[in-house]
């Protein structure tokens, strides 16, 4: 648990800086993109930024959808192994389907997983 702890901490710490420098970026991008006469260099300025953050918004894509990926995928897997031994009659299994079952009840009433059949 130590592990994940320091992890969680870690990450939060690297989340939290990006979010700050990316605060300090955007409001320099709005700026140029309202300004009617740019010269030469804020033109450039203004090209690098939105190049730059249409590439951090793609990987920020590819993080989201790897963690919905990977959630997911997981869960389902974690569910239907539980299925299979509930349906041996594990007792443990039971249970640990029941509430997998309400967890995902809950996610599926509040939004937060999307029923696609």
């Amino acid at each position: 648990m130590k592990d994940f702890k320091d992890s969680k901490q870690a990450l939060d710490k690297e989340l939290e800086q990006f979010i700050a420098l990316l605060n300090k970026l955007l409001p320099q991008y709005h700026q140029l993109l309202k300004k009617q006469d740019l010269d030469q260099n804020e033109l450039s300025q203004l090209g690098d930024i939105e190049h730059y953050l249409l590439g951090v918004n793609a990987k920020i894509m590819e993080i989201k959808g790897k963690l919905e990926q990977d959630l997911f995928g997981q869960s389902l897997h974690v569910y239907y192994k539980l299925k299979e031994k509930a349906q041996e009659g594990d007792p443990n299994s039971k249970l640990k389907l029941e509430k997998m079952r309400e967890a995902f009840l809950e996610a599926l009433e509040s939004g937060d997983v999307m029923n696609y059949n």
